[in-house]
């Protein structure tokens, strides 16, 4: 390359980068001078505090998430507790949240930027309404596609090098209706969805310190019922054992703490009938426990690995303490007062769990697996002993080994004079 070639080359690049550096500051450009400009806050003075409603509409489908009692509930799911640390972050994450880029658009953008009405057509966006106790919308606000943050040079899944779709990091919205105004925040609100089962209040029963368990199954062979003796036991007795049955330790093993953290998927509508669940002949599994809790679960058919269960607690707690045998005074208060304190949490629980009674849940098959066994399913296995035709094939195919016959004694030789007589 000659020195003339390298000055042409030179020029090239730097008519291209005052290209590309025009471009750009058009570009930029391009997101301001809206009226809502960069770094204010997309909903101004959102009153979070009024807020008693959330409506979120996605598609054909609708959440309606409603302040009662000063608690959230979910519409659509028979008023159940919603969840209020996850609401209450999502209103104040809403009231601080920030345009970082604006830009007016005509309605033939909107499939673009998938801003168009909630509906069954594609390119649609998620509706944000907040209303008042009266039913009064305060903020209305359309959620688009998100914006996505590109990860160039990194490798693809095939292996190759190039830009990639990134991940997102932002979103394109629009505030107020009929707006025509899109801005982009830094927030990809990826959990603003029109389901149900997102916002539900997870917390549910704990089965704690197991004396028994009942499995009672439609068809009553295949029912049963263990037990152990302690609180640390770990060997389960099993209860009307038949001729020939023994229990697998290997398959008892995780009784002791057998849905002591369960938890929920969905909870079912209040017009889901039990013929529709399997509920109207359910398996029915009883817990007892240490501290005199019973929790009934009535189990009906799996679904998409999903069981749907109701339950009842019940328990009969002790009034009173029984004193030990010489008991001193100053034992006597402290172990009294331990025993006020105990049964005062045992009522809390007993209150908190039986508030659980009003619904029907969906809950994942690995959770009741273990004690939804059947009673074949506990026992250890038999080792088949081998037939009588086996055992004479055996006799027939063993081979006798040949009998060794002692070897002659030699004659001795013999001698001379004998031989001349």
């Amino acid at each position: 390359m000659n020195r003339k070639q390298l000055l042409i080359l030179l020029v090239i690049v730097v008519v291209l980068g005052v290209f590309g550096w025009i471009r750009y500051q058009q570009n930029q450009a391009s997101w301001q001078g809206s009226t809502q400009g960069g770094g204010k806050k997309l909903l101004g003075d959102l009153p979070v505090n009024d807020i008693a409603e959330i409506v979120i509409k996605g598609g054909t489908n609708e959440l309606d998430l409603v302040k009662k009692d000063n608690l959230w509930r979910v519409k659509q799911r028979s008023d159940y507790p919603a969840n209020y640390t996850e609401i209450s972050s999502f209103l104040l994450k809403l009231a601080d949240l920030k345009a970082a880029q604006t830009e007016e658009i005509g309605s033939s953008q909107f499939p673009r930027y998938k801003l168009l009405p909630p509906g069954p057509s594609t390119n649609t966006a998620i509706e944000l309404d907040l209303r008042d106790q009266s039913g009064k919308t305060l903020k209305t606000m359309l959620l688009g596609k998100s914006h996505m943050h590109k990860m160039e040079g990194r490798p693809s899944p095939m292996g190759e090098m190039g830009d990639s779709e990134g991940y997102p990091d932002g979103r394109f919205v629009m505030v107020g209706a009929g707006a025509k105004t899109v801005a982009v925040v830094s927030d990809p609100l990826s959990n603003v969805e029109a389901k149900p089962e997102n916002w539900l209040n997870k917390d549910f029963f704990k089965v704690e310190k197991i004396r028994s368990i009942a499995a009672t199954f439609p068809a009553a062979t295949n029912s049963w019922k263990v037990t152990r003796e302690s609180e640390t036991a770990t060997d389960w007795k099993l209860g009307d054992v038949k001729p020939g049955e023994q229990l697998d330790s290997s398959k008892t093993s995780g009784f002791s703490y057998a849905l002591s953290s369960p938890s929920f998927n969905d909870v079912l509508p209040a017009d889901t009938t039990p013929e529709q669940t399997g509920l109207d002949k359910p398996t029915v599994v009883t817990l007892d426990t240490f501290d005199n809790f019973t929790y009934t679960l009535k189990v009906g058919q799996k679904t998409n690995d999903n069981f749907p269960i109701a339950l009842t607690v019940a328990a009969q707690l002790p009034k009173e303490r029984a004193a030990g045998k010489d008991e001193k005074p100053e034992d006597k208060t402290r172990l009294d007062k331990e025993f006020r304190d105990k049964q005062k949490k045992l009522e809390e629980k007993l209150t908190q769990e039986k508030a659980f009674e009003k619904w029907i849940y969906l809950v994942s098959s690995w959770t009741l697996d273990s004690v939804l066994k059947e009673r074949s399913q506990l026992m250890a296995e038999k080792k088949e002993e081998p037939k009588k035709e086996d055992k004479k094939d055996e006799k027939s195919t063993t081979q006798v080994p040949p009998k060794i016959e002692p070897a002659p004694t030699p004659t001795a030789p013999a001698s001379k004079t004998e031989d001349k007589k």
